[in-house]
């Protein structure tokens, strides 16, 4: 099966490479393309070491589509992706491999792309795909800063591509169900929308720099992202944990919970009006740089919040959470499936009709709305992918500004709000106590109140000057997104 895209030129992709940098597409838009049932979808894997190998099982599982290309800068990962996916697919179709997706993308004949690159290529790969034609599914987060993410947004709405986020639990009819029952005000109104990412990781070790190895094209692998030298810490996984490829555990594994907080919330509620966060890098004294442990603020306009926690260092007794709560006006809360009134220990099964979604999960759905040529149809569409995102950015971006005062419970700066001050002191003692962070010598990372203009998508106030900065990163030569005015 083929669509009819924006015609791609092949000057158009080198000339990306070049110093001007701009990616250029002319062409016209490419929705309402309608692929029949009958006709083959043919996707392109972009990234295959880890969550790529997910998506290639994913689109193994779906009737008639063909995985034509499998894209890595790596040559011994692409190598053995092709192998293995010949096997797995027992000869069904020649898949092709290639380093550089610009080369994949001159493929009139290719239907979609698959993203399962670090973080900082998610929004770029996702703009490529959308000016090439290209329906996209992108791993979470869709954005490593606030402008590449809404440049992603605006791609999507004048190409008109389906973009789908794999935020796999917007594809889940029963999460779907609670949260238009809450909007409906069943259990009261939501007062704070609460999200976890505790999940235990460990300490990276030291970064030893020195030359890439030479399997791995450094060039593509870093892409857009500046980085002063290769160091072993970032192939393959370890990135995450570094800010000009990754956003640490608040938008990697944090993303999907991010996203289920601010889906609760009100539906006319976009961007929040500022955050804030509190915490730090313990006990791993390690090579990388984002925070292992962090409690985030952000509030909406219409009074709403969402609370986020962060909680990655192992200890004897180590509880996983990687959950949503909500906390409603009336004292009332739903944990897990229950919901508990105010003064009520036992609680009730939560119980409420599934929502509305694209059937099929997170892959099904996706070949769906790429079939119907309806972006609509997506279970985590473009700018629920952007909102998610920017509430974790602004978080993110709120502790890289902070500044390191003494560890104890009184370093929360959470002015009258009693609920921020509770929650965050039950992870202190977690820390305190469970971890065992010492208070003496010890250091919190205490971010700034950052105001934020949800219209403008920029800072105002106070921190408004260093804070803006954060919203765009720098970008390499030859990597440089378009400007919104030039898409």
């Amino acid at each position: 099966m083929t669509s009819s895209p924006a015609k791609v030129t092949r000057r158009a992709f080198s000339g990306s490479l070049a110093a001007a940098g701009t990616f250029l597409i002319t062409g016209t838009k490419a929705s309402g393309n309608i692929i029949g049932a009958n006709d083959r979808l043919r996707i392109a894997v972009v990234g295959v070491n880890g969550r790529g190998q997910s998506h290639i099982g994913g689109w193994l599982g779906q009737e008639n589509v063909e995985i034509a290309y499998l894209v890595d800068p790596d040559q011994k990962v692409l190598a053995n992706s092709l192998k293995g996916l010949a096997e797995k697919s027992g000869g069904r179709f020649k898949t092709e491999g290639a380093a550089d997706l610009r080369k994949v993308l001159e493929d009139k004949n290719l239907d979609a792309i698959s993203i399962a690159t670090p973080n900082h290529w998610h929004s770029m790969m996702t703009i490529w795909g959308a000016q090439a034609g290209k329906h996209v599914y992108v791993e979470k987060p869709m954005s490593h800063d606030v402008y590449e993410g809404r440049v992603a947004v605006e791609a999507q709405k004048k190409y008109g591509v389906v973009v789908q986020h794999g935020t796999q639990n917007r594809s889940d009819a029963k999460r779907a169900g609670l949260h238009e029952a809450i909007q409906a005000g069943k259990f009261g109104r939501l007062k704070i929308s609460y999200g976890y990412c505790c999940k235990e990781r460990n300490g990276i070790g030291e970064n030893k720099f020195g030359e890439p190895p030479a399997n791995l094209d450094w060039n593509l692998w870093k892409g857009p992202a500046v980085i002063d030298r290769y160091h072993s810490n970032f192939v393959h996984y370890n990135w995450h944990w570094f800010w000009p490829t990754g956003n640490g555990d608040l938008n990697n594994q944090g993303t999907h919970q991010l996203d289920i907080a601010r889906w609760a919330l009100d539906t006319d509620q976009t961007h929040p009006v500022r955050a804030m966060a509190i915490g730090g890098r313990f006990q791993w004294k390690d090579g990388g740089e984002t925070p292992n442990t962090m409690f985030g603020i952000a509030q909406y306009p219409n009074g709403q919040f969402v609370f986020f926690n962060v909680r990655n260092v192992n200890y004897k007794g180590y509880k996983k959470q990687v959950e949503n709560e909500y906390y409603f006006e009336d004292g009332g809360k739903i944990i897990g499936r229950t919901y508990f009134a105010k003064g009520d220990s036992k609680g009730v099964p939560v119980d409420v009709p599934n929502g509305k979604v694209t059937p099929g999960g997170n892959w099904g759905s996706f070949i769906a709305a790429c079939r119907a040529g309806k972006p609509e149809m997506a279970n985590g569409n473009a700018l629920d992918a952007h909102y998610g995102c920017v509430l974790g950015h602004l978080i993110n971006n709120s502790y890289r500004l902070g500044t390191k005062v003494p560890f104890n419970a009184k370093a929360g700066q959470f002015g009258d709000n009693k609920d921020a001050a509770e929650h965050f002191l039950a992870l202190h003692e977690i820390m305190a106590n469970g971890v065992g962070v010492p208070e003496n010598g010890s250091e919190y990372v205490v971010g700034p109140w950052l105001e934020f203009d949800p219209k403008t998508e920029q800072h105002t106030g106070e921190h408004a000057v260093a804070a803006n900065k954060l919203l765009r990163d720098p970008k390499n030569p030859g990597f440089e997104l378009p400007e919104l005015a030039r898409l």
